[in-house]
């Protein structure tokens, strides 16, 4: 599984710790390359990639890496965007809407209470629909947005896979927390799964589904 790193990135070692405590080989990718090291899954993670410059997640969109990703993406490869991967998801036009500012105007940190709306996507296999998580959340542009036939139409061809449980933290249309593509392999989520996979610095290790669904996905196609 291949985690990218892009100027500004920060949570990519914890990414990569998550995957290898998953049990899965953890494949560090350099933004600036162009191969993508024959990798089975890949993850864009936190930070603030190009010091969010622009837009977040408008100039990490562009890096050379993106390309193969984009075209490995529409041929069915995983993909999970988390937070600044969201945002970049959303930039590549990998998924639909954008992430703009936190409505509460400041930066949002928290152990944040999630539903599973859906289990029909390669990174959340191994969980229930209906069930309700805990996610690490720290964001200060997560607010989700779309025009309402994009949000129409996620809703339903039931393609809204998280959604946010209590208080929305950002302002998110409908309280979205994260959604996926039509095919379930390309999925963008703002709270941090990879923060939440050991007891001794969770409250949680819910995180662990995520990486565990997409390894037993990829085992199905050997």
């Amino acid at each position: 599984m291949g985690v990218v790193t892009f100027p500004g990135s920060l949570d990519d070692h914890d990414a990569l710790r998550a995957v290898r405590l998953t049990g899965a080989e953890a494949v560090p990718l350099w933004h600036a390359s162009q191969s993508l090291e024959g990798v089975d899954a890949v993850i864009l993670p936190g930070g603030f990639s190009y010091g969010d410059y622009l837009r977040c997640g408008a100039i990490a969109r562009f890096s050379p890496l993106m390309g193969e990703l984009i075209e490995a993406a529409g041929d069915g490869m995983p993909v999970l965007g988390i937070c600044n991967g969201f945002q970049i998801l959303c930039e590549a036009h990998l998924l639909p809407g954008a992430l703009i500012r936190n409505d509460v105007r400041t930066f949002v940190c928290r152990d944040q209470r999630l539903r599973v709306e859906t289990s029909d996507t390669v990174w959340t296999r191994d969980f229930l629909a209906g069930e309700e998580i805990t996610i690490v959340l720290k964001n200060g542009e997560g607010g989700y947005v779309a025009d309402a036939e994009t949000v129409a139409r996620l809703e339903g061809e039931d393609q809204v896979v998280f959604r946010y449980v209590g208080p929305n933290p950002n302002g998110s249309v409908h309280d979205i927390a994260g959604i996926t593509n039509a095919r379930g392999n390309v999925v963008g989520l703002m709270p941090h799964p990879e923060h939440n996979v050991e007891t001794l610095t969770s409250p949680s290790v819910d995180g662990r589904r995520f990486f565990s669904s997409v390894i037993g996905f990829v085992q199905t196609l050997r």
